[in-house]
């Protein structure tokens, strides 16, 4: 911090030393803190946010690299928590993204540090393994750390958190960080682009949460047109089997399940790329995918792209209102595609997506590589394009925000993953989603102001006394849709 002020001797005319400094922060937690940092008594470990980078830095096995690391002989228990236990003979090399993020987290978890911070710790993970994740980073909760997480999935930031620091301004230009709120203050100060404390609007539009109203399954099935037949597809030692189910125009169906339970096979198979072993025929529909991982192989300009892909949808006016602006695709039409960061190419292939006719859109997680505002964007233009064109949407999403918000109904799998899994036929939000919280062994509640999905955090007040198999049910008040836990009152 010092340092900062001293090579700004232009900017700043009289830069403090460290007694005016800790003078100014006397009586907060920050006067403690910057004096262990002038006496250089604070030790420090970050997990990466780009985890794909690892096996570049890191070689060997995943046991002889945490037998190196564990200095607290906590391995065997957060390598138990983080399902690693099977993957200590494995390659660092041959890890997997979501193995990749495990196994970042682990290393920090069993070192000895004051400062423990953890950059985007929810990558690559599905919904159970983000909660384990979390679960595994407050164990680390002692007076004497500090542990600061950078997260984008508001669930999962709502789970983890004991306070909160909202950043806004302006990407690549300039950033600033407001005061530590509560966890519900923090999120909603976000979703409101306003801080009170400061009289200060960063966003011009508040963000609030609506789900879908959820039919009934008897008033589902009249509406629906089209069908798609029970099928079998074996890969190796992995086998799914796919319930036959019905869709129609206008709705979005989100799949929810584990990593490894054939989400993005079975959007294969829809897509036509896989041919199922068993079972009918696909229905010959036309099809645009934006597959899970997005490798350009464009070498123009992203404007160029567009144009050679869809030359009459981009320049179209509604097409530009309804997906190009909110996407943002303006601001980056004239870089090359090659030089796109991770969250600029999923924009583009959104936009790509969704400017292709057709008549199904099977969308592989929109929200990776995105922000939390650019995720909550990019489920509005999905939902108000699919709406609008009278198309039907297939979404994997592991972001329960952004699945919740997304979903008219859902297609839960659920099995053995990597091994054993089933496809279930479509149910309504209230069915598909209690189902899928069922497994997780979790419950939810809705904030009233904005009606976002919070997870109430383990062996909380707002579920003591719940037998283990209570989850969230959707009931109307008021127009509006609210979570309550079944089989328990509060």
């Amino acid at each position: 911090m010092l340092s900062n002020f001293t090579g700004c001797q232009s900017l700043v005319q009289d830069p403090p030393d460290w007694q005016e400094i800790l003078t100014y922060f006397r009586g907060s937690e920050l006067q403690n803190y910057f004096t262990k940092i002038l006496e250089d008594d604070l030790k420090a470990i970050i997990k990466p946010q780009y985890v794909d980078q690892i096996p570049k830095a890191a070689k060997g096995t995943v046991g002889s690299i945490l037998d190196r690391k564990d200095e607290t002989k906590t391995q065997a228990v957060v390598c138990q928590q983080l399902d690693l236990t099977h993957l200590k003979e494995r390659n660092v090399e041959d890890l997997s993204g979501g193995e990749l993020q495990r196994f970042a987290c682990a290393v920090v978890c069993i070192q000895k540090a004051d400062i423990f911070m953890f950059d985007e710790p929810s990558s690559y993970l599905d919904v159970k393994q983000r909660l384990k994740a979390a679960i595994t980073i407050r164990s680390l909760i002692n007076p004497d750390r500090y542990i600061i997480v950078v997260e984008h999935d508001l669930s999962v930031l709502d789970y983890l958190s004991d306070f909160i620091c909202c950043l806004y301004g302006v990407p690549s230009a300039y950033g600033v960080v407001t005061m530590p709120f509560s966890v519900r203050e923090g999120i909603n100060i976000f979703l409101d682009g306003y801080v009170p404390t400061e009289n200060l609007r960063f966003r011009d539009a508040s963000l609030v949460f609506k789900v879908a109203e959820t039919a009934n399954e008897e008033e589902v099935k009249k509406m629906c047109m089209y069908k798609y037949p029970g099928m079998k597809k074996k890969m190796g030692e992995f086998e799914l089997a796919i319930v036959a189910g019905e869709f129609t125009d206008s709705e979005i169906m989100v799949m929810l399940g584990e990593n490894g339970t054939g989400k993005t096979t079975f959007i294969r198979m829809l897509a036509g790329r896989l041919k199922p072993d068993e079972g009918g025929e696909v229905p010959v529909l036309n099809v645009s995918y934006k597959p899970q991982k997005i490798s350009p192989k464009s070498t123009g300009s992203v404007r160029q792209l567009l144009h050679e892909k869809i030359r009459d949808a981009y320049t179209h006016p509604q097409f530009v209102t309804d997906v190009m602006k909110p996407l943002q695709i303006e601001n980056i039409i004239d870089q090359e595609v090659q030089t796109l960061s991770g969250g600029e190419l999923q924009r583009v292939a959104l936009a790509l997506c969704l400017g292709k006719p057709a008549d199904v859109y099977l969308i592989d997680e929109p929200s990776a590589y995105l922000d939390s505002e650019q995720r909550l964007m990019a489920a509005r233009v999905v939902k108000r394009f699919i709406l609008h064109a009278k198309k039907t949407a297939f979404v994997v999403e592991h972001d329960f925000i952004m699945a919740t918000y997304l979903a008219d109904r859902v297609i839960v799998f659920d099995g053995v993953p990597s091994k054993n899994t089933v496809a279930n036929s479509p149910q309504t939000l209230l069915a598909g989603m209690n189902k899928f919280l069922s497994q997780l062994e979790i419950t939810f509640r809705r904030d009233p102001n904005n009606y976002r999905p919070r997870i109430n955090k383990l062996n909380s007040i707002k579920v003591g006394g719940c037998s283990d198999k209570s989850w969230i049910t959707f009931i109307s008040i008021n127009n509006w849709k609210s979570f309550f836990i079944s089989q328990c009152s509060i």
